[in-house]
């Protein structure tokens, strides 16, 4: 994969800004047309794609066995959902195989290639650009966009494009190091469109560094949990799966999972508190019935040794240290107060979150234009006419497990078909 062209053409029917995945995809489906538009991919990297390198631990995760509009927030479910529909999970796998990626799945329904390699979906998306006949034009950042007598100028450091229709596909501002800093959305608003403020998603969170916190001393622990999120005092979300402390926090799959509910919650002025239980469906009364049957069953075992049995030891002993309560204490001896203690800290532990990792480390931005905005048959703006949106670009963000890529993948299916119907192409 090395550097693509940077030739600027005067003109052409459909200028793309963004080689993304998104970016990608809609300039191939695009030209699949009967009678495919001129397609020029303006991206401002050389080498375009970073972002689909190191997604998925450099193995990209393609989409997900099952995808539906539930995966997803941001924008109003019945939209989502049929964008989806119209290009499903079922078509981005032969979509792929199409061009020569073979996709094997993994627990959770993720979808990843057979080689566990991330640059083999890029270079077989790269190719397929290249097949399809558009044009892809690296270390050619677009500027400006100005709309002008029923086209669009595009400004680059290499020149000027004059386009018919217009595709925002720059995506949100998750990992800026990749090219997406935020531009495509300045974009958006100076033609027209409102645009729902950002924050980060799929992103690790940061905890309180106080004294005797307990991610400082198990940093690298993983284990399973059950994370509750209230909002205002009420509870307002439950995810379960797997938590992994850090030397800043938390991170693992459920905390990235919960961190845009929490991010969003915030932004929008509300107080959102996060807890957790280490014992994931557990109640109260449950637990501690159990805890009473193995002071009849073990009475002689110690707490650590009982505590070990629920929870990770390095975490047992954490958590016995930050309770006060000494490890080797006879189960027999532990008194009903300190037992209630200890139940009450498994099931219903205070994470004091102070923020996130940002955008350096999230894989998905919460926020963007709003679906509402946007034509779903066609991805076409109702703000200016012959402007497009796709992917990450839009008030939608999925799950961990595969779900921003399909949004991208359909997404692009629908702007792309559109785009090769139109009139006058």
């Amino acid at each position: 994969m090395g550097g693509v062209p940077n030739r600027l053409p005067e003109q052409c029917d459909v200028a793309i800004v963004g080689a993304g995945a998104a970016g990608l995809a809609t300039a191939i489906f695009a030209r699949r047309g009967l009678s495919p538009p001129s397609v020029v991919l303006l991206d401002g990297a050389r080498t375009p794609g970073a972002k689909i390198l190191v997604s998925g631990g450099n193995r990209c995760n393609v989409t997900n066995a099952e995808v539906t509009e539930r995966d997803f927030r941001g924008g109003p479910p019945w939209i989502v959902r049929r964008i989806l529909r119209a290009f499903p999970a079922s078509e981005t796998v032969r979509f792929f195989e199409s061009i020569g990626v073979r996709l094997h799945q993994e627990e959770g329904g993720k979808l990843f290639p057979t080689t566990n390699r991330s640059r083999d979906v890029l270079a077989a998306l790269l190719g397929a650009t290249r097949d399809a006949g558009a044009t892809l034009l690296g270390a050619s950042r677009v500027t400006a966009i100005e709309p002008a007598a029923s086209r669009f100028r595009l400004e680059t450091p290499n020149g000027r494009l004059v386009a018919g229709r217009v595709v925002l596909a720059t995506g949100g501002l998750s990992l800026p190091k990749s090219g997406s800093d935020g531009a495509g959305l300045g974009f958006a608003r100076r033609l027209g469109h409102t645009v729902v403020p950002a924050t980060p998603a799929l992103v690790p969170l940061e905890l309180a560094g106080e004294p005797g916190a307990l991610h400082a001393a198990l940093s690298g622990v993983a284990l399973p949990a059950e994370l509750s999120l209230w909002v205002d005092g009420a509870l307002a979300n439950r995810l379960a799966g797997p938590l992994l402390w850090t030397h800043f926090g938390i991170s693992g799959p459920v905390v990235l999972d919960m961190s845009r509910h929490l991010l969003r919650a915030r932004l929008d002025g509300h107080t959102a508190d996060l807890r957790a239980s280490f014992c994931p469906g557990e109640s109260f009364d449950a637990l501690e019935a159990r805890w009473r049957r193995l002071v009849s069953e073990q009475p002689t075992a110690t707490v650590n040794t009982a505590l070990s049995a629920l929870v990770p030891a390095s975490m047992a002993t954490a958590l016995l240290g930050r309770l006060d309560l000494d490890a080797a204490t006879r189960l027999s001896h532990l008194s009903r107060e300190a037992r209630r203690r200890l139940v009450h800290a498994l099931i219903d532990w205070p994470l004091r979150v102070t923020g996130s990792r940002g955008y350096d480390h999230a894989e998905a931005t919460a926020g963007g234009v709003p679906l509402t905005e946007i034509d779903p048959s066609s991805m076409a703006s109702r703000a200016c006419e012959g402007l497009y949106l796709v992917g990450e670009m839009l008030d939608v963000d999925g799950r961990l497990g595969g779900f921003n890529f399909q949004w991208a993948w359909s997404s692009a299916f629908v702007a792309g078909r559109a785009l090769a119907a139109h009139d006058g192409c």
